[in-house]
């Protein structure tokens, strides 16, 4: 008989050690011993994947054996090996003899007289190819038909993993390709496109629904429903293959199946679930499980054409998955049963911290959802408008946060900050900082009080809470802005004519620092001007400084201007996306909150304000003096409602006033009365009793007005109410 010559490609630059110099194999995990060229190979039917052999156990011409020989030379078993088995000759050494060019050894190894002249290549990251009939047929095959199996090859398709060698780099490769997906979908694809169709000819993926998110327990029966299948393209198909049907578009193939299969408690399908373990087709579990997997209408392949796969994630059984071969393939081996369970484990594991994964980044972004302003007011004399971009899709939470909050007087205060981090726990912190900033505003302190009640908060949430924050006070009707600010960038003001101006505000130290005075300046707001607020992410990275940053977002904001001309200013949100665009690639360092206002202010004649003195007569002047007012504005279709409302509020207020008290009309889209006085109790609106005397006044404002409130000032309070206009 002759032999044939067992050789190897080297796989590393080690030197070649004889078997006396070379240290003991390590035991393999799986209870097989690595071999070496004195130790004997394993033995039939042990189920192991052989490890492949290392380029120094290649010496002087002589390879170590990878298939077992028995005294009579024997064939070595199916699925052991890394190469072609040789002919037995009694002996457990195989000596090399010349062989001509083409010969059917499956690798060469250059000879000592001359050197291989290509360089050891890294095992390919892609799932590898299987040897096709022109490189291995000749050690495959005898007169056309598989060695050990005896059955006739695929002409023209896919060659069956014969090779322990084959299998080893198709679950590596596999296993990395499925590793790669971040969310269900990418792990489901990955597994898919992996096994198809070098390992099968289609697969179906089973899911559980709802999938359980970690020590959740699911309530109600196992569901399992088709999430993705995949099978080899119409142009790959041959006659005879697994689909009862004509042969449908890969997306059809689910069509085929039942999408929903609700698992019976102890019938043959839980059963195999909770085995863990794949089996074949054939076998009695799984014989009458498919069938209620697939449903009656999907024709099984028979024999071990189709493996049936649990996906066992860390605590239960998510799902199963269902490899298929056609007829005219090489059938599956009890080697493959081990591919088919890593290829599942991995999977399910990934399955399982992707569903995680997709739980935690559901909870932050409803976190930072719920920390930001769903929507901006819509306060009288400015128009507003926002942006926030997280630091990452990955990272969609941060410490930025940015709120308009309405003030007495038609006033409006406008808060941009930054806590230090973007984490979940700086969102935390930035929630309960801008909870604090709203009620500061809403006792109407002025800006320096608000940061220091604020630096206060932040040393009471711990030591190392750090922020900036910007505090701005807009007032409509004397056209200024008050502005305190604590560690932050400073704000750029956008005139009409198209001048880009940051204004000077004296920095102040961080929220947090403690012990540290603010200080507040006030400035001209002009109509049609537009104040920009914005936190650190937008004009500093590690590809610029803060100040450099500025710089460009002055220059981008007068360039948009300009395209609008010097009398119109350009449209705020428009303003917002331009401003955003001035990001490069490498700019995204931190998340980004982003405050627009465009100043309209209240002109001075649409706006009526008096002194009453807290008298019986105080009333009635009101009423004379809210009837010129409108008048004046030519609405004298609302005198009859303004006069009771303004009476039954203006008496309320002279009833527990000591000093004067005030009384505005502002006329803008709709026609606002607020009347204060020096008494910090608000009023409650409460059902008045048929014997009671008073107690309906606010009753009829709240019927009548198409809005009212009441807010606490440092010297007192504001009632207001607000009409529509004819």
């Amino acid at each position: 008989m002759d032999s044939t010559r067992v050789t190897e490609h080297p796989t590393s630059h080690e030197r070649r050690q004889s078997a006396a110099g070379r240290p003991a194999a390590p035991a393999d995990p799986r209870g097989a011993l690595l071999r070496t060229s004195d130790q004997p190979s394993p033995q039939p039917g042990s189920g192991a994947l052989p490890v492949q052999a290392r380029a120094g156990d290649v010496s002087r011409g002589t390879a170590t054996p990878c298939g077992k020989q028995g005294a009579a030379g024997g064939q070595a078993p199916a699925g052991v090996g890394l190469s072609a088995s040789s002919s037995g000759t009694g002996s457990g050494t195989d000596v090399p003899s010349p062989a001509a060019p083409g010969a059917g050894a499956e690798h060469s190894q250059p000879s000592a007289a001359e050197p291989d002249p290509h360089r050891p290549r890294p095992a390919p990251e892609s799932i590898p190819v299987q040897p096709d009939a022109d490189q291995d047929r000749s050690a495959r095959t005898q007169r056309g038909k598989e060695r050990r199996t005896g059955q006739s090859l695929p002409q023209g398709g896919p060659m069956p993993m014969r090779r322990d060698g084959d299998r080893l780099r198709f679950v590596g490769a596999a296993t990395r390709r499925i590793a790669r997906g971040i969310d269900l979908d990418e792990i489901v694809m990955g597994l898919c496109r992996a096994t198809v169709p070098t390992f099968s000819d289609a697969i179906l993926v089973y899911l559980r629904d709802p999938l359980p998110v970690g020590d959740e327990r699911p309530t109600g029966p196992l569901v399992l429903r088709l999430r993705r299948t995949d099978r080899i393209p119409e142009e790959r198909d041959t006659e005879g293959g697994f689909l009862p049907l004509a042969r449908p578009e890969p997306d059809e193939l689910s069509a085929m199946t039942a999408e929903l299969c609700e698992v019976r408690q102890g019938g043959a399908l839980a059963e195999v679930l909770r085995g863990v373990r794949p089996v074949f087709a054939d076998a009695p579990a799984a014989r009458a499980a498919l069938p209620e997997l697939l449903g009656d209408d999907m024709a099984v392949p028979s024999g071990q054409r189709a493996i049936l796969a649990p996906l066992r994630g860390r605590r239960r059984v998510i799902g199963a998955a269902l490899f298929l071969r056609r007829p005219e393939r090489i059938a599956f081996e009890a080697d493959d049963l081990l591919v088919a369970a890593q290829l599942a484990t991995h999977s399910a594991l990934g399955i399982d911290k992707a569903v995680l994964y997709g739980r935690e980044a559901y909870i932050a972004d409803e976190l930072q959802r719920t920390m930001l302003p769903e929507t901006l007011p819509r306060p009288t004399g400015v128009r507003l408008a926002s942006r926030y971009l997280p630091a990452a899709e990955t990272a969609r939470v941060g410490g930025d946060w940015y709120d308009a909050i309405p003030l007495p007087g038609s006033r409006v205060a406008l808060v941009v900050g930054d806590v230090m981090g973007h984490s979940m726990t700086s969102a935390a912190i930035m929630g309960q900082l801008r909870t604090t900033a709203q009620t500061l505003a809403g006792l109407d302190l002025p800006p320096q009080e608000v940061l220091h009640h604020l630096d206060e908060q932040a040393q009471r949430l711990g030591t190392d809470r750090m922020a900036t924050c910007l505090y701005a006070v807009y007032d409509p009707v004397s056209h200024r802005i008050t502005i305190a600010n604590a560690g932050h960038p400073p704000p750029v003001l956008l005139h009409l004519g198209g001048r880009a101006e940051v204004l000077r505000v004296p920095p102040g130290a961080p929220i947090g620092v403690g012990g540290v005075d603010f200080e507040a300046v006030e400035l001209d707001a002009p109509a049609g001007a537009t104040l920009l607020l914005y936190t650190d992410g937008l004009v500093e990275s590690r590809l610029r400084d803060v100040w450099t940053g500025i710089e460009q977002l002055r220059e981008k904001l007068a360039a948009t201007a300009a395209l609008t001309g010097p009398d119109h200013p350009p449209p705020l949100e428009a303003l917002c996306d331009e401003v955003l665009d001035m990001l490069g690639p490498g700019d995204r360092d931190d998340d980004i909150a982003l405050l627009a206002a465009r100043f309209d202010g209240i002109a001075p004649s649409d706006v009526a304000y008096w002194f009453l003195e807290p008298e019986d007569a105080a009333p009635g002047r009101a009423r004379r003096l809210a009837r010129r007012a409108l008048a004046r504005w030519g609405m004298e279709d609302m005198t009859d409602s303004v006069e009771l409302l303004v009476s039954e509020v203006v008496t309320n207020a002279v009833r527990y006033a000591s000093r004067p008290v005030t009384l505005r009309l502002l006329r803008t889209d709709v026609l606002r009365c607020e009347v204060g006085d020096d008494v910090p109790q608000l009023p409650r609106l409460r059902q008045a009793r048929a014997t009671d005397e008073g107690g309906r006044g606010l009753y009829l404002v709240n019927k009548l007005a198409r809005r009212w409130g009441a807010t606490r000032l440092s010297t007192g309070k504001v009632v207001w109410f607000e009409l529509n206009r004819g």
